[in-house]
């Protein structure tokens, strides 16, 4: 048999099989170019990771409040961020109750507060109108008589209306060795008796003027409400020596963007729809406790609400009368 000529002797691979002669080689080159393009893609990528800088992680939010910080302070707003409904219409309940006033200066207060919480603005006619009618009902009282009153109503109004979430945010500032303040337009005397009553440091309030311990009608300055919330916490954080930085602030109204914006740690709690779009603007943290939807919608306190405008209707009719 004749020895099969050079131009067709086979080639042997690596691994020993049989290939038609320049198969090998033919194929080899494609399949090796992509393995060194691979290769050096590899390494191309291995060496740019290797020199660059790995983005650096978003520092953890930290725990909040931070124990043994004596610079830091939490200030609570009341009125439907502590407590359920407005401190100064439970008030007013039971001061009617004990027969401090009639019923109609009772539908007039009722009336002036469900105006004040749908129309969320603060006309300063209607303001005068509401801080007259308050003075008027505790002019020429002596300060104890409406002190113990008011540890009285508490017990029987307010009490259950403090909202657990919020008792809860002030309790772990107080575990952290911080002061915590009640900020509120409602009377000083009021504030006093729930802050003393939750166990917190103490509270900033609207000052009716009293001689002799007998309340005469008027007012010193104006009421603790909007800016002058901010200005109350501001000498306050001077007085005890506070860096506002590291304080905290918590509130459910718009009204009191002022006070929230002095701190470093400002919450929205039960937040109406001003106040809710404007913590997501600024990304400050939004707490809400409240189970009553439409409440939270208009802004009503959900269980002041009803009363309130239980009150509201029967002024209503009143007006009604008065102009037949």
């Amino acid at each position: 048999m004749a020895r099969p000529s050079p131009a067709h002797r086979p080639d042997r691979s690596p691994a020993g099989a049989l290939f038609p002669t320049g198969w090998f080689t033919r194929r080899r080159r494609p399949a090796t170019a992509r393995s060194v393009l691979a290769g050096e893609a590899a390494a191309e990528a291995a060496r740019k990771s290797s020199q660059e800088t790995p983005p650096a992680e978003a520092p953890a939010e930290p725990e909040f409040p931070v124990a043994g910080d004596t610079s830091a302070a939490a200030f609570f707003d009341l009125d439907n961020t502590v407590m359920q409904g407005a401190a100064l219409f439970h008030f007013g309940r039971g001061l009617y109750k004990r027969r401090f006033f009639h019923k109609r200066d009772l539908a007039r207060f009722a009336w002036q507060q469900v105006y004040f919480r749908l129309a969320g603005s603060e006309n300063p006619e209607h303001m005068a109108d509401v801080r007259n009618s308050a003075l008027s009902i505790v002019q020429g009282h002596r300060v104890a008589e409406l002190m113990t009153i008011g540890e009285e109503i508490y017990d029987e109004y307010m009490a259950e209306r403090v909202w657990p979430g919020t008792r809860a945010l002030a309790q772990a500032h107080l575990d952290a060795g911080q002061k915590v303040w009640l900020v509120t337009a409602a009377p000083v005397e009021t504030a006093t008796i729930i802050a003393r009553r939750l166990g917190l440091t103490g509270a900033l309030g609207t000052v009716a003027e009293s001689v002799g311990g007998v309340y005469t009608g008027k007012l010193v300055g104006e009421p603790l409400h909007g800016p002058a919330k901010a200005e109350a916490v501001r000498a306050l954080a001077g007085a005890e020596g506070l860096d506002l930085s590291h304080c905290a602030a918590y509130s459910d109204s718009a009204n009191d963007i002022p006070m929230l914006s002095l701190v470093g740690h400002p919450y929205a709690i039960n937040p109406d729809t001003r106040l809710h779009k404007h913590a997501r603007e600024h990304g400050w943290r939004v707490r809400d406790y409240r189970t009553g939807r439409k409440a939270v919608r208009i802004g009503i306190p959900a269980a002041a609400g009803v009363g309130a405008l239980a009150g509201g209707a029967a002024a209503a009719a009143a007006l009604q009368r008065r102009r037949r």
